[in-house]
């Protein structure tokens, strides 16, 4: 295991990491059969390394497959298959079979498989957790914080399998009677990110499990390993063949994105990821009008007002701006202090970040791991070369990290001009960027002044204050005196351009449709 970095360290660049790339079928066994000792599980076979449809593990028509690495080291973790249109079609009919069955069992039915696939998740939280790690990179302890979250999922959405209440509408006229019901979508073609490798799956295939859906997954190609031992653990649960398939694919990605978008079996689109990857597939599934879900980029304000408890805004923005070593979509990725306690915020916030030691997500005393790969790395260089050019000034970090890895030193920097590219766009990455302001209407106005609105935070313990700026913001969730806002049982989602629709809490309706049905000659 390389050795820890201490981020007070400042480096040369790193080498390239690994890029994916095709493999050929005749090494196919020799790779798999690598990743299983590299992985180190305490059970090898949730180690999956193939495709999943119709039941079965298969591997690429065309033989292809796609190597995967660990961000911490650049060593390869083993390999998926590259699938691509044939494969995508053949999963897509698949659970158009299999909601025919799927869609008539009862609540209580796929409440207790949901309720055995949170056990078995439970009972491989230390195995999950590891997958997690390798193949994303954030810290162990971290990982096992995600595993948690993402078996709340299931939890929450086995109880909300059999609270799917219709309801009865008093009539206008003597002889009629007005019922509604809920009903399930029918397939559903789910899209999930890298950064939360786990939970962004179960948030989305646990509502289309519980409604009654089928499900086509494409997990990201950086980290499958995470989604292809979830499918195995759902298996092991009761859930029948042809209800949930896996598509892994990279350099077919485009014909694939477009077949779980356009094809006419699929009746929902759930994605999360970037925004300009959602435009697209937004409108690629409006060619048949398909139900659409989208958690697209964030751009969060977080906000520290001089009546605040600095030491909670600081373990605050800690918490909001530096999990998963920045890369989460509802990060704090502009800071704005009020000037009379902007000296005292920006001390003790680099304080605590020049404590932190990134490194290998396995080594225990590691607090931040890895970027994912190395165009996550130049995104934040670039980020802050642009402030430092604009006049802000580099309080700690700022470089990248020697050894192999995608390491960057976790950074703040202070005086960063509103005008500066980290104001005006996601970092996805370990930099704390520090405006100052002097007034709340100047605040609201520049945490405003963005596209994105899915996540904004502020510090105040002035009431009338809270209710003021929470209710100014221009986003779908407000953290109001906490960094922290995720959890299974809210409605989870942006507005503007941050997307679409809920997740979590009332997430179920999106799964579902609503059928009015009047009874007559009564």
């Amino acid at each position: 295991m390389p050795p820890l970095h201490r981020v007070t360290s400042l480096s040369l660049a790193l080498p390239s990491p690994l890029k994916p790339r095709l493999v050929p079928r005749r090494s196919l066994f020799r790779y798999r059969m690598a990743s299983t000792a590299v992985l180190g599980l305490k059970e090898a076979s949730l180690v999956r390394t193939q495709g999943f449809i119709d039941g079965k593990w298969v591997d690429a028509k065309e033989g292809g497959v796609i190597k995967v690495t660990n961000p911490a080291t650049t060593e390869e973790l083993g390999t998926v298959p590259e699938m691509g249109l044939e494969e995508t079609k053949e999963a897509i009919e698949a659970a158009s079979r299999a909601f025919k069955t799927w869609s008539k069992t009862t609540a209580k039915q796929r409440h207790d498989i949901l309720k055995k696939f949170y056990v078995l998740m439970q009972e491989h939280q230390d195995d999950l957790a590891r997958l997690i790690t390798l193949e994303n990179g954030k810290p162990l302890a971290e990982a096992k914080g995600e595993h948690a979250y993402s078996a709340s999922f299931i939890e929450w959405f086995a109880e909300e399998a059999v609270r799917t209440y219709g309801e009865v509408i008093p009539s206008s006229f003597t002889q009629l009677r007005n019922v509604v019901i809920k009903q399930p979508i029918g397939v559903v073609s789910i899209l999930t990110p890298w950064n939360f490798p786990s939970a962004m799956i179960t948030r989305k295939l646990g509502a289309a499990l519980a409604a009654g859906c089928t499900a086509v997954i494409k997990p990201p190609p950086e980290t499958p390993f995470s989604a292809l031992a979830l499918v195995e653990l759902a298996t092991r649960a009761g859930v029948p063949p042809g209800v949930i398939n896996v598509v892994t694919t990279q350099a077919n990605v485009s014909e694939v994105g477009r077949e779980m978008c356009e094809n006419t079996a699929v009746k929902k689109v759930s994605f999360t990821g970037s925004t300009p990857v959602a435009k697209l597939l937004y409108g690629l599934a409006a060619s048949t009008l398909k139900k659409v879900s989208i958690e697209a980029g964030g751009n969060a304000p977080f906000i520290v007002f001089d009546d605040a408890d600095i030491d909670a805004a600081v373990e605050g923005a800690i918490a909001c701006k530096f999990r998963g070593t920045g890369q989460t979509c509802v990060c704090a990725n502009r800071i704005y202090v009020q000037s009379s306690v902007y000296a005292d915020f920006a001390s003790r916030l680099a304080e605590k970040v020049a404590a932190f030691k990134v490194g290998n997500g396995l080594d225990k005393e590691t607090t931040h791991g890895p970027l994912i790969h190395e165009r996550a790395v130049e995104k934040v260089e670039r980020h802050v070369e642009d402030a430092l050019a604009h006049g802000a000034q580099l309080v700690h970090g700022g470089k990248r990290l020697p050894g192999a890895g995608s390491f960057f030193a976790p950074t703040v920097l202070s005086d960063v001009p509103a005008h500066a590219l980290v104001n005006k766009e996601e970092t996805f990455g370990p930099l704390a960027a520090l405006t100052r302001f002097e007034t709340e209407e100047e605040v609201i106005r520049l945490a405003n002044d963005t596209p994105a609105g899915l996540a904004g935070y502020f510090f105040s313990r002035d009431v009338g204050r809270v209710w003021r700026v929470a209710e100014a913001l221009e986003v779908g969730m407000v953290g109001t005196n906490t960094g922290v806002i995720s959890q299974a049982v809210i409605p989870f989602g942006g507005i503007k351009e941050s997307g679409l629709g809920r997740e979590g809490g009332h997430g179920i309706e999106e799964y579902m449709n609503t059928k009015f049905i009047a009874f007559g000659g009564l």
